[in-house]
């Protein structure tokens, strides 16, 4: 056995008897279990909803969403969004990343070109030597050549940092692809929520003329002496009421415009849409897959995942701290004192080659603190993997459970509002046959117009719920 080799292994085993135990702070793997479905105890799944080769997550976004206008404006905020902007210039700083953590473990070559002037004293023991040897006082100095240095990863420290960076690279790609996600989600949102308010101003409208035109009955009624001022005040009052809502709502379709405009990354403008395709039906069933379908839809989730992995070669890179590290240094080139001299051969050739094995023993309370760090961060990174999917798996269930119930609400509110359309024919009727009085008309009228409002609100939650499950699937990105 060599004798440098002797020297060697008892330094390596001395430094990795004293790399320190976890056991305070013990590492572990996430836990992937997930349910194998959707139900809950109150809820029997359904299996077409579920069906393990299907998920709406697996469709683009033009395909889950087929109103034009919607498509048209979710591709230009794909273009022009500027925090999905922001999120691709990371994408590029995490790819520099790598290049930057490759080029530790690969031979650092530099060239070299100096040039120098040297003047020793003449009571000095190399003042002496040169004036004995006739060598000038004023002595030039010309270099040039190459200098090579190279850490030698022997325990992949530097590999390992390089693997690790490369690890987030893609974790920051999918966390573009979150972005998609949920920018796609809110724009679909706001969207619906502008058409909502379309059509309950539509509805405002229509009803503020109804309104009107009973007021004018009332005044009619007065002069003939059938009902007193107090009746005209009363459906005035109503109809100032209404009047004044429609300036709120009103309101809240230019800010509900300009958030899209936002998303979409441009200034105020008019949005075009359609208003009548939000009595769109929905679909019957949507297809919301298997949970364990969303380890590989849910960009969040593959991104926890591609950290926690990263998390673990910080780990063995900062153990690898602990090991002695070898490092090679090396020149070659040609110095002289005169430049004429400078490229003769041999007599001007340069060159040295070094090197060194290198243990840490008196910094070992860093590198113990940066080693549990990294543990601790590994620990972080499972504890964030678990949160994130048990929050998609939540989300879904949520969503689902939403959409089944607005259903079964919307049917019957549905009734309820063709309940009193009827019962305002009828009210009308009776009062012009003095059989009702202007209460139960007034009564009656402000039930239906709320009813109706009431109808598109969940109407537009139902539409919300569509955009939530898609969402929380992990559609969108594709």
């Amino acid at each position: 056995m060599k004798s440098w080799l002797k020297s060697v292994i008892p330094v390596v085993c001395l430094s990795a008897s004293c790399v320190p135990s976890l056991t305070q702070n013990p590492t572990r793997e996430p836990n992937k279990a997930v349910p194998q479905s959707y139900a809950q105890s109150n809820a029997t799944p359904d299996a077409a909803a579920q069906d393990a080769s299907a998920s709406a997550a697996q469709q683009t976004w033009s395909q889950f969403f087929a109103d034009a206008h919607l498509q048209g404006l979710i591709d230009i905020a794909l273009k022009g969004n500027q925090e999905l902007n922001l999120r691709v210039q990371e994408i590029i700083i995490a790819k520099a990343e790598i290049l930057g953590r490759q080029g530790e473990y690969l031979p650092q070559v530099n060239g070299q070109v100096g040039a120098g002037y040297e003047k020793v004293g003449k009571y000095t023991r190399f003042g002496r030597t040169d004036e004995r040897n006739d060598v000038p006082k004023h002595l030039q100095n010309y270099t040039f050549g190459l200098e090579a240095s190279w850490e030698v990863d022997i325990w992949k420290k530097l590999r390992n940092a390089a693997k690790a960076a490369n690890l987030r690279f893609l974790a920051s790609q999918e966390g573009r692809n979150f972005m998609v996600t949920q920018l796609v989600a809110e724009i679909a949102a706001s969207y619906y929520e502008l058409l909502a308010l379309d059509n309950r101003l539509e509805v405002l409208h229509r009803n503020i003329d109804i309104q009107t035109n009973a007021l004018e009955m009332m005044r009619f009624q007065k002069e003939a002496a059938r009902v007193t001022q107090l009746a005209v005040q009363r459906f005035e009052a109503e109809v100032l009421k209404n009047q004044s809502r429609q300036f709120d709502l009103e309101q809240q379709r230019i800010e509900a415009e300009n958030r899209i405009n936002f998303l979409l990354g441009r200034f105020p403008q008019s949005i075009a849409r359609d208003p009548q395709s939000f009595e769109a039906p929905l679909p019957n069933v949507v297809q919301s897959g298997v949970p364990a379908q969303l380890l590989e839809s849910r960009p969040d989730v593959r991104a926890a995942e591609l950290e926690l992995e990263a998390s673990k070669l910080d780990v063995k890179s900062a153990r690898a701290a602990f090991f002695p590290s070898l490092r090679i240094d090396a020149a070659v080139g040609y110095e002289a004192f005169n430049l004429k001299h400078l490229v003769t051969t041999p007599e001007s050739l340069l060159g040295n080659v070094a090197g060194g094995l290198v243990a840490p023993l008196l910094n070992r309370r860093g590198i113990k603190a940066q080693y549990s760090m990294a543990n601790a961060r590994q620990l972080q990174a499972v504890i964030n993997y678990e949160r994130t999917l048990l929050q998609a798996y939540t989300e879904v269930v949520n969503n689902l459970a939403r959409i089944k119930n607005l259903q079964k609400g919307f049917e019957l509110q549905s009734k309820q509002v063709d309940a009193l359309k009827g019962s305002v024919e009828i009210s009308t009727v009776l009062f012009q046959s003095a059989r009702a009085d202007y209460m139960e008309v007034l009564l009656t009228r402000r039930d239906s117009l709320e009813a109706e409002m009431d109808l598109i609100e969940t109407k537009n939650r139902q539409k919300q719920a569509m955009v939530g499950i898609y969402q929380a699937l992990g559609g969108g990105w594709r």
